[in-house]
């Protein structure tokens, strides 16, 4: 009982940084057009500076997942929380296109080791009957401080741009301390374990992303494909927003911060009801479902708007329905883990997630030029094919039906 309400203690002890870590990450994305427009960059610079970050990051996330075996996710964290840090004052000085770019690849590095070490210390720290719940309080913090962190940004944008970087910075920095304060080890190897040729090889994320091979089936791949779709969806969806705003309807950094704030309240209370009786009451899998539609049809909306106040309206009811989607989709994934597969299979989920987020970027910041609402028009498109692959995943069954009928197969055959 003792040791219950102290692993509580710390959860709760590692939520609250993960809060302020969340909400720091995203202190410079309110003034990314400012800055894009004040140094006349390119219009599809906001999508590829985005884009810089989440290739590094797609390509590091497995070799962090599997370093994480090693060193634990308390050092990583202090690691790569000063990484983000340093690159985000690198983005903030930076003053051409090259420049950016350098200094998001730098950034996603240790992003992708952050967000990693987040689900994999929850999945290793948690016992089978919380770790649903707590994945779930982890992508509610995730959406709701983010959109605050916007807010907060976006204020600190209007008194000066780069005082939203330096505030990101040192944030960041303070929480890689905190959490290297309050989280616990849980490293299954020592680091004197890990040879040189290892420690090579395992730098190698290509090398990593084979290592997938050790869980993947058809039906994981499946559910794969919806968090890819989701967030290929989500971040052409929202990075077309912050530059539309700015673009279309000369909306400061302020104006940004202040919705995405309130984005936030109606975030959390549609994950402390709906999210939360979705993930206890039904069935994650076929629940996925009618939520990825709901998004498509909330972007359906906004597409067909035809004035500033509508268009606002049903872009706060899709930043809704995407809030309870997070959590669900993440749900169906760490669901079909084997236990002592948890950091390969959240490790692929966030590379995966990170892959549907570059597609994402690159299209919204491309197709941009040839029509505002175009990405969109993507989105919408997206989303509406992982509600067909949701389906499909739910008519399985899943990973673990499909695993339990091939061992039940197995065990008659030998008889």
């Amino acid at each position: 009982m003792r040791k219950s309400m102290k692993n509580r203690s710390s959860m709760l002890s590692f939520f609250v940084v993960m809060c302020l870590f969340n909400m720091a990450a995203s202190f410079a994305h309110p003034v990314t057009p400012t800055v894009i427009k004040d140094l006349n960059l390119h219009d599809y610079m906001f999508g590829v500076a985005l884009a810089s970050m989440m290739i590094a990051n797609f390509l590091m996330s497995p070799f962090w997942g599997k370093i994480n075996t090693y060193i634990s996710s308390r050092n990583t964290l202090l690691i790569c929380c000063f990484g983000y840090g340093i690159g985000q004052v690198m983005f903030g000085l930076a003053t051409t296109e090259l420049m950016i770019i350098l200094a998001r690849v730098f950034a996603g590095i240790f992003t992708g080791g952050a967000y990693v070490s987040f689900l994999t210390y929850i999945v290793n720290s948690s016992s089978e009957a919380e770790r649903g719940s707590n994945l779930m309080i982890s992508a509610t913090i995730q959406s709701v401080c983010s959109a605050f962190g916007y807010m907060i940004g976006g204020l600190l944008g209007e008194i000066s741009v780069l005082l939203s970087f330096m505030a990101q910075a040192g944030t960041l920095m303070v929480c890689g301390i905190l959490f290297f304060l309050i989280t616990k080890k849980d490293n299954i190897y020592t680091l004197s374990q890990l040879s040189t040729s290892q420690l090579v090889r395992e730098a190698n994320p290509f090398i990593a992303f084979v290592d997938s091979r050790k869980f993947m089936t058809v039906m994981f791949a499946v559910a794969y494909s919806v968090v890819a779709l989701s967030n290929l969806g989500y971040t052409a969806y929202e990075q077309c927003f912050n530059y539309y705003i700015k673009d279309q309807f000369g909306f400061t950094s302020s104006y940004n911060g202040l919705i995405k704030a309130a984005v936030g309240l109606i975030s959390l209370v549609a994950n402390m009801t709906i999210c939360r009786w979705i993930i206890r009451k039904t069935n994650s899998k076929k629940s996925a479902v009618p939520v990825m539609l709901c998004c498509a049809v909330s972007i359906l909306g906004v597409i067909l708007a035809k004035d500033v106040m509508t268009f606002m309206v049903i872009n706060v009811v899709f930043f809704a329905f995407n809030a309870v989607t997070v959590p669900v989709v993440q749900n169906v994934v760490a669901s079909g883990a084997d236990k002592g597969q948890g950091n390969m299979v959240m490790a692929f989920y966030n590379a995966i997630k990170n892959l549907g987020g570059i597609v994402g970027s690159l299209t919204a910041g491309f197709i941009y030029s040839a029509g505002p609402k175009l990405s969109f028009v993507f989105a919408c498109a997206a989303f509406a094919l992982g509600a067909v692959m949701a389906g499909i995943y739910a008519k399985s069954g899943g990973v673990e039906v499909i695993r339990a009928r091939k061992m039940a197969q197995t065990q008659q055959n030998n008889l």
